[in-house]
């Protein structure tokens, strides 16, 4: 489905960026995996062993230096960039009044500054591509959700960011697109639930917010960025896929 197709995938040293990258190498992409720590060597070396075409940068993708060397060497290495995956991203818990300034521009930079950061020195390639990008936003952005609200709004500042570069880059054949998910077992998640003084009753909070009845899987979300990034999904543009067990409906 990718052969011949370069794709960069922002925060994929773990859970759904890692996810993404290997389904991405099993469809034939050239893969450029990212994260700000060494753990994104192991991704690489696993899409390598698969018999897949791989580079690893690590980078802080939400600083001018760290964005533009993803970027840099991914056409050094590949020559094209068709698919961007602005997936990089922290989570931050509390409320306003325990939220401090250095949290909020923390979260804003990687979460959203990142997001511009890679699409701006991305776009000159895939103008020449006619590529796409799919933004990694949340459901939490169409949900009031306690103790989330810097959170909230920065994947609410994504999906605005979203429909307005679908908008400004369309005619020159570039898709923009996101994904909502909602809650997604991965494996930090996992963790965080095991390391629970109740571990059953952590794990039934989580579900009971997904009318579904169950948390989504990595697995899923990666197959929706992949439907996205692909041929079939050519006709959709400024589109923002929701992907959380009915949470906000």
């Amino acid at each position: 489905m990718f052969h011949e197709k370069t794709v960069i995938i922002t925060g994929s040293g773990a859970g759904i960026g890692r996810e993404a990258a290997i389904q991405f190498a099993r469809e034939g992409a050239s893969v450029v995996v990212n994260s700000i720590s060494p753990r994104g060597m192991q991704v690489c070396d696993e899409i390598r062993a698969m018999g897949g075409s791989a580079l690893f940068v690590q980078a802080d993708v939400s600083t001018e230096e760290g964005s533009k060397r993803v970027v840099d060497q991914t056409v050094k290495t590949f020559r094209s960039i068709h698919i961007l995956v602005n997936n990089a991203g922290i989570v931050h818990n509390g409320g306003l009044e325990e939220t401090s300034t250095a949290d909020w521009d923390r979260s804003m930079a990687v979460n959203v500054r990142s997001v511009f950061l890679m699409s701006k020195y991305c776009l000159p390639e895939l103008r020449r591509s006619k590529g796409c990008i799919i933004n990694t936003a949340s459901a939490i952005a169409l949900k009031g959700v306690f103790g989330r609200a810097l959170y909230s709004a920065t994947k609410g500042a994504i999906l605005s960011l979203s429909r307005s570069m679908a908008r400004e880059y369309v005619q020159d054949g570039i898709r923009v697109n996101c994904i909502s998910p909602s809650t997604v077992l991965t494996p930090s998640l996992q963790e965080r639930i095991n390391a629970s003084s109740s571990p059953e009753e952590a794990m039934a909070t989580f579900v009971s917010r997904h009318p579904i009845g169950r948390l989504g899987t990595c697995e899923e979300i990666a197959a929706a960025i992949l439907y996205l990034a692909s041929d079939q999904a050519g006709f959709i543009t400024a589109a923002n896929l929701v992907l959380d067990g009915g949470m906000t409906m």
